[in-house]
């Protein structure tokens, strides 16, 4: 799962959980940040899918948030670029 900072691959055993002080290796970028949440989601009401969850007003900083899970945003991508290849393909010029 990369960084949000850097996008250095930060590697969790099954089941292990960020904490509230852990840090990215490569850049020292705090890890427990909105923007590494599955949860985050800047169109959503205070920028959280999760309604429980209480406003944080820097999402690059690390937070105390109880409902923080680590997003794998490498899949997201992955998902997005198989999407944008099916609409090209959809579209193209003959």
């Amino acid at each position: 799962m990369p960084c949000f900072s850097c996008n250095a691959a930060i590697e969790l055993a099954t089941g292990e959980r960020i904490g509230f002080r852990d840090s990215c290796e490569k850049c020292n970028a705090d890890l427990h940040v909105c923007l590494n949440c599955a949860h985050y989601d800047s169109n959503a009401y205070n920028q959280c899918r999760e309604p429980n969850a209480e406003w944080v007003s820097d999402r690059e900083r690390g937070n105390r948030c109880d409902y923080f899970v680590y997003a794998d945003r490498s899949r997201d991508s992955a998902g997005a670029e198989q999407a944008r290849a099916k609409l090209d393909d959809l579209f193209k010029k003959p």
